[in-house]
Parts: C-alpha cells; structure tokens; sequence
C-alpha cells in the first residue's frame, strides 16, 4: 500500500516519498532498511523531508531496494543507450589513460554485442572504432587497418573526420607503420579536404589534419611538399593558448558516480573529459606543427622566425610536456643557440634532450646528437664532434627517414672538410649521396 499519496513515477514525489513507498511495497520497516551509516531514525527523517540523503546513504538504500541510484533519488531511469554511451566512453578514455588494454577490449566487446542484439548501431559503430584503436595500442596495426577501414567502408558517414579525429590518425598512422605512407598522404589530403569544407570555421581541425599531412610527406620523402602544407596551415593563425587538461579527474568523479548509480551525472562528465582531451590533442597538434615548422626554419638558417615558432611550441605543449616534445624543443633550442653562436648553451640543450630520451625515441636521439655535434664543435671539441656526427648519423639511418640521415650526414662531411680531414669527408660525401641527399643540390636548394 502507498501511503505517500503521489501516484508512482509521478513527477511530484520527492526522494523521501519514493523511499517511503519503494519500501512499504517490498513489505519493508525502516528498521530494516537501516544499514552502518544509515540508521533508522535517519531513514525517518529523509522520508519526512527533514533530512536530505547523503550520496552514501543513496547507494546503501537503492542497493537494498534492488533500483538504481538514479532513480532512487530522481524517478527516473537511465536509458540502456546512455549507459552503453557511458560504457564506451569510459572504455575510450582508458586507452588513452590507462595501461590493461585487454581488459578494456573485453569491455569493449561486450557494449559491441549488446549493441548489435539491440538494434543500436551508432553504439555498435563506435566499438568498432574502439577495437581498431585498441589494436593500434597493442602494436598490431595491421588488425588496425582492417577495423577501422571496416567501419569506414560500412558507415562512412558515420565517422566524418573533425567528429572522430582518433579514428584517422590512428588509421594513418598503422598506415605508415605497415610501409604504406603513400596511403596516410592519401587518408589525411582528404580529411583536410573534408573539414576545410564541412567546418570551414573549425581551425583546429584544419590544423591538425594539415599538420598530419606534413608529417606523413615527409614520411614518404616529400619534405617540400610537406613544408609548404605546414606553412599554408599556419598562415594566419592568432596566437593560441594551451588547454589544461583536466580528463583524468573528470573520470574520476565519473567513475564516482556510476558507482552510486548517479549515470546521469557520471555521463556528463565523461562528456566533459572526452571534450577536455580533444582540446589538449588540439592543442598538442598545433604545438608539434610549430616544431616542425622551428625545425624547418632552423635547416634554413633562419633564426628569428624559428625562435618565433619555439616559442608559440612551449607555450602549447604547458609546463609538464611528454618528454618526447620536451626533448624536440631541447633540440630545436640547441640549434637555435648554435645560429646564435652561442656554443654552451647549443651543447647544454643537446645534453638535455639526450638525458630525456634515454634510450627510446632512436629518430628524436639522432636528431640531439646532430644537434650535439654542431655544438661541440663551435666548442672546439673536434674529436666530441666527430663521435657524435658519426652517432646521429647511424641512429637516423636505423630509425629515421633517409633525409635526415642524409642531411646529418652532409653536415658531418662539411665538418671534417673544415678540418681539413679531405678523404674522410670525401667517404662521408658519399654516405650522405647513399642516404639519398646530394651536396651540390642540397647547397643549390639552400642558395
């Protein structure tokens, strides 16, 4: 019997009658109901209105109640499409954030399921798409390609590239992992394209995807190809501000309240981390386009505008970078004091970026021992120099593009003709002609 006098479900009763009812109709007494934490006396007073419940008290009730947080204290129930949401969102942020990739996969696999037995295949689309990023986490890129071009092929318009930009980067870059660069120049020419016209007010899309552009044409040995698309992104662009990233505690508090069966408010605020990271991964696409650019600049022996674009690179990538952008921005900043001429600071910066990397990164370590070199040598160190010239070069051939070995190459060869070492800059002319880079036509182009 309902002695609360509100119809059930009605929108009138407040969570002390819907807790007055919910347990009379499970033949209840407070007495009952009452659990450490939640005496009688305080289930009294909620159902009297003199008392509001705690989120602790929330979840010992509804959990005797056998109904949800939510709709204890709302009446209303959440939608098995919004808990699906939640579910999947929470699943994308953990592999970003967090290290089981097969558990989060499993998770994955079951929201999948549920999906497609229910009919629901905006949810079940974005569990394909999830898998396909999982796959690229775990390093099997070529399951990678064969998820998310699967979703691509059957929903195309289900995933335009400013609305899923992890689905396209992630795809590009297992194409470039798998040898085909040719395919990630391809991919990202036509996100570029797609949202300079879907959402020709959306910089930030353009940006990243001409930023990603860029880098997959250097990738397939077009660097000045990849250099004008870089510099035809950043035309115009104001000076921004970096994002502070607040994900990981929204997911906290979410977590929190999907304990508590609180899916409303939890959903929110996945919600928010999701818009958080998307802001931060602007952002950090944005910074690594001006340090490409820097690095460009710099090749080209132009400081002003490369210490322009390092410092646009710092105020993006915030006081706590990855320590692969921290170390670019070292290595950037050592050739940038070797312009000036200032050779301590050129080898103290080589020396930073170096202790970053450890030994990972064998491209980004190259490039610092390139960087080291030229500084040991306005220091007079010759022999220094000529070890790390020799140790950039090897590590740029190994892990590298063939250009940028070729340059480190070049610049090594330069270096020892300096010193009048003729024959061993002769071997290492050659070396450098091998690496795919030609000293009369790399001395024309710099002209």
């Amino acid at each position: 019997m309902i002695r609360s006098g509100v119809a059930e479900g009605s929108t009138r009763e407040d969570v002390g009658a819907r807790l007055k009812r919910l347990r009379l109709d499970r033949g209840l007494s407070q007495r009952d109901l009452s659990a450490p934490g939640v005496s009688y006396a305080y289930i009294s007073r909620i159902e009297a209105g003199a008392r509001a419940p705690s989120v602790k008290a929330l979840r010992k009730l509804a959990r005797k109640l056998n109904v949800s947080v939510e709709y204890l204290e709302t009446g209303r129930e959440t939608r098995d499409v919004d808990e699906r949401e939640l579910r999947l969102a929470d699943a994308e942020l953990d592999l970003r954030l967090a290290e089981d990739i097969a558990g989060v996969e499993e998770r994955i696999t079951a929201v999948l399921e549920e999906a497609a037995a229910a009919g629901d295949p905006a949810s079940a689309d974005r569990a394909r798409i999830a898998l396909g990023l999982a796959a690229a986490r775990r390093g099997n890129h070529l399951e990678a390609v064969e998820r998310l071009e699967a979703v691509l092929g059957s929903s195309p318009d289900a995933a335009p590239p400013h609305m899923t930009p992890e689905l396209y980067v992630t795809l590009g870059r297992s194409y470039t992992e798998l040898g085909a660069a040719d395919r990630a120049v391809a991919l990202f020419g036509r996100c570029l394209s797609n949202v300079t016209k879907a959402v020709p007010e959306d910089g930030a899309a353009r940006i990243r995807y001409a930023s990603l552009l860029s880098f997959a044409l250097r990738d397939a040995g077009e660097p000045e190809r990849a250099a004008a698309v870089l510099r035809d992104a950043l035309a115009g662009m104001s000076e921004p501000t970096a994002a502070s990233s607040r994900a990981s505690g929204y997911q906290l508090v979410a977590r929190a309240g999907a304990e508590a069966g609180r899916w409303t408010e939890a959903l929110e605020y996945v919600r928010n981390a999701r818009a958080l990271l998307r802001a931060t991964d602007d952002d950090l696409t944005l910074a690594r386009a001006h340090l490409l650019a820097a690095r460009i600049e710099l090749r080209q022996g132009n400081a002003r505008p490369a210490r322009n674009q390092l410092a646009l690179a710092r105020r993006l990538l915030g006081p706590a970078p990855a320590p692969s952008d921290e170390a670019t921005l070292h290595i950037c900043e050592s050739r940038l004091a070797a312009l000036d001429g200032d050779a301590g600071r050129a080898v103290e910066a080589a020396h930073a970026a170096l202790d970053l990397l450890g030994d990972f990164n064998g491209d980004t370590r190259g490039a610092a021992a390139q960087a080291l070199a030229k500084g040991l040598e306005l220091e007079g160190d010759d022999q220094g120099a000529d070890d790390a010239y020799r140790r950039a070069v090897d590590l740029l051939a190994a892990h590298g593009g063939g250009g940028d070995a070729g340059e480190a190459a070049l610049e090594w060869a330069y270096f020892l003709r300096r010193r009048g070492r003729v024959k061993e800059a002769e071997s290492v002319f050659r070396r450098a002609y091998d690496l795919g880079v030609d000293a009369e036509t790399e001395a024309a182009r710099r002209r």
